[in-house]
């Protein structure tokens, strides 16, 4: 039998009367097949407008969208209480009063706090070595009469004199740039509106460059914006009219340039702005070539580039003349090894430092440039996490990093390169208490149909014995875009855990999990690994005991929706309920839509069904709207959000719709739209707490349906 611990009346009300979409006929003809969606209405014309404005989504389709929200309200009505003591779990273990450990600066010392019951962080600073506090921005208090507020970024001038700040109101992904005088802590009256949220300030303190959003929400340009003048004569440093790529913008180490990085999904190109020269024009490093990515860090006269030039999979780490930084003169300084893909690097004056992950666990590397003594940092736990923090200071010998298991909260630590010692500077702090000998962690691996092993994380009670029936279980999976999957902390899905859950990370092909392989494994034409991969660890899991069939909740957000999509069409019976964040699932229509925002771009992820007929009939195949059946579905619960520029809300609501006028049974589904809010949700850290309660009673809700 399966126990749920702390368990309460978690039902669903099952009385209440779902909303119908109304069915509009309309087809698509590409490449001679026809696509029959009754549901295109929902996606709004104006989708733009709606991005900026939530208030100017038609009339009709908010009617929809309400409807759903009281519907979903009602059937989870019951589960009020359940909610409430949720939330005060997970309020219990965040400390109210947080702060980051701070980042020294020239002479003052840079970090972020929470007071007591704040949503939204202070930004602060104190002389470098200790004394008054500073506050420079006041989050609670610029949020007060927003429902959504989120800063995207901060960056105190070189001179010490200045804060540019970043910030969307909306949920839309379109920040606001403005700049504060720290001596009074006023604000200009020059804002830079519609941009990515990113800030690179001039050497001289007197501008800043960013990234300019347009109008068809992609990152297309980079502007330089001279303090306190009129934003519409910022001028154009460069540009990119291809659709297919992203524009990202970032300082160097060294504080000498900025890097611009023109992305695609299996390709980049950068470029370096001269912040001490007002009149600079961009220097290119290396052409884009396909399948060619590379990130740079300039070094005195050397340019340190990390690659995967010439079948360099896993990458590697080669150093150019900064003057002549083309590929010809590229050379090895850390060679490629198979199966240790270097994730990330960075150079400080005296040190190279990479992290790079090796059977799906992560290790920092540390090389002395003037002796080429190299170590690395050792961890003990059989799965674990690892964040590397530069900080803000190139002349240093101090490397800060943070350490953390799904058993251990995290931990930072300011190691010194030079010494290899460790300073232990902050554990993140539970207040209603955690003992991790109350826990274990595992990592066990999935034998997959074509032989390979899916690794997957565990988390569960210690007087938990897997056999018999097994216990409810999470399993949660992503697998795309190369995003690996941490064995972080997660103080949330503790209040799954001690209910009874085993909670469960599947590392599926698609992420870069056990290296880039991993990933090309799961994207294109090899996309249907990653469902194939997820059922796989399902099955297993079941086989080894920690579960049953039929007692499995599954969650993934975005990309992780479309998963949640494939798997339900694929194998339902798995699954006691699906939980659906944001979900890409109507992705044939969408990679149809060269005008969205991710579309472009998307191609090289999925591929181009506009261009090619096998494309459209590969990914017809697959996607989640399209192949739903008539067949029992388990309890679904997806969450949109109104304003969402990556995954439109009208993919969650045309998917419910179908589901629910195709299943033979099942159910119930559910659909929760945000209104004021995009991808990622409530802005605020307790509101978000919300979304989570309401995701894990379901879940709760799911597995007491078992009993």
């Amino acid at each position: 039998m399966i126990e749920i611990k702390k368990r309460s009346s978690a039902q669903f009300d099952l009385t209440a009367t779902p909303p119908i979409a109304e069915r509009r006929p309309f087809q698509k003809i590409t490449h001679d097949r026809v696509l029959d969606d009754a549901y295109t209405w929902l996606a709004a014309q104006n989708w733009r407008d709606v991005l900026r404005d939530p208030k100017t989504l038609p009339k009709d389709i908010a009617a929809l969208v309400k409807a759903e929200n009281a519907y979903c309200a009602k059937v989870v009505a019951p589960l009020k209480e359940l909610r409430k003591t949720l939330v005060t779990e997970m309020r219990g273990r965040i400390k109210e009063d947080d702060a980051d450990v701070p980042d020294k600066d020239g002479p003052y010392a840079y970090y972020g706090r929470f007071r007591d019951g704040a949503e939204h962080p202070l930004y602060c600073r104190t002389p470098r070595d200790g004394g008054p506090e500073t506050v420079l921005l006041d989050g609670e208090a610029l949020a007060e009469d927003h429902d959504f507020f989120d800063i995207g970024d901060t960056a105190q001038s070189p001179d010490h004199a200045q804060l540019a700040w970043s910030v969307d109101d909306k949920g839309s992904e379109l920040y606001a740039i403005r700049t504060r005088a720290l001596c009074d802590g006023k604000d200009r009256d020059d804002v830079v509106e519609d941009t990515d949220g990113s800030i690179v300030w001039s050497a001289d303190s007197t501008a800043f460059y960013y990234v300019r959003v347009d109008e068809n929400h992609r990152t297309a340009q980079v502007f330089r914006h001279i303090v306190g003048a009129d934003p519409k004569s910022d001028r154009l440093i460069l540009e990119e009219t291809d659709g297919a790529w992203f524009v990202g913008l970032e300082e160097s180490r060294c504080r000498r340039f900025g890097i611009v990085t023109i992305h695609g999904h299996d390709a980049s190109e950068c470029w370096l702005v001269d912040l001490r020269d007002a009149d600079a024009r961009p220097r290119l490093v290396a052409k884009r070539e396909p399948k060619l990515r590379y990130g740079v860090e300039p070094h005195g006269d050397l340019l340190y580039i990390h690659n995967n030039a010439d079948g360099a999979d896993d990458f590697r780490i080669c150093v150019a003349p900064l003057d002549a930084p083309q590929r010809a003169n590229w050379r090895d300084v850390v060679p490629l090894r198979a199966g240790a893909m270097i994730v990330t690097f960075t150079v400080f004056k005296r040190y190279l430092v990479w992290m790079l992950r090796e059977n799906s666990l992560p290790r920092i590397v540390v090389r002395d440039l003037e002796t080429n003594d190299e170590h690395a940092i050792a961890f003990e736990e059989e799965a674990y996490a690892l964040e590397l923090d530069a900080g803000l200071e190139f002349d240093t010998t101090q490397l800060r990093f943070v350490y953390a298991s799904m058993t251990t909260p995290e931990e930072t630590y300011d190691y010194d390169m030079g010494a290899r010692t460790r300073v232990f500077r902050k554990r993140q702090e539970i207040p209603s208490g955690h003992d991790p000998k109350n826990y274990v962690t595992r990592r066990v691996f999935a034998p997959a149909q074509d032989g390979e092993s899916i690794p997957v994380t565990l988390l569960h009670r210690a007087d938990f014995t897997p056999g018999g029936d097994g216990a409810p279980l999470l399993l949660y999976g992503y697998g795309a875009y190369g995003h690996s999957l941490a064995a972080d902390f997660d103080e949330d899905a503790l209040s799954l855990v001690d209910r009874g859950f085993v909670y469960a990370l599947a590392h599926t092909r698609g992420g870069t999990d056990k290296g880039w392989s991993w990933y090309e494994d799961g994207k294109l034409d090899k996309k249907t690994n990653t469902f194939s991969d997820f059922i796989a660890c399902a099955r297993h899991l079941i086989a080894c005991g920690y579960t049953r069939e039929g007692a499995i909740v599954a969650q993934g957000a975005s990309a992780g929706g479309m998963l949640m999509g494939a798997v339900l069409n694929e194998a339902p019976q798995l699954f006691a309920g699906v939980i659906a964040g944001v979900p890409f699932v109507d992705v044939l229509n969408t990679m149809l839509r060269d005008d969205l925002p991710l579309t472009p771009p998307e191609w090289l992820e999925w591929g181009n069904p506009i261009a090619d007929a096998e494309v459209y009939d590969r990914i017809a195949s697959y996607s989640p709207y399209d192949n739903i059946r008539a067949q029992n579905y388990p309890p679904i619960l997806s969450i949109a959000g109104l304003t969402d520029p990556r995954v439109t809300y009208w993919e969650p609501l045309k998917w419910v719709a179908k589901l629910r006028a195709t299943m033979t049974g099942g159910g119930p589904v559910l659909l929760h739209t945000h209104m004021g809010a995009g991808h990622a949700g409530a802005s605020g850290r307790f509101e978000a707490l919300e979304d989570t309660a309401l995701e894990y009673a379901f879940a709760i809700a799911c597995a007491a349906r078992l009993t």
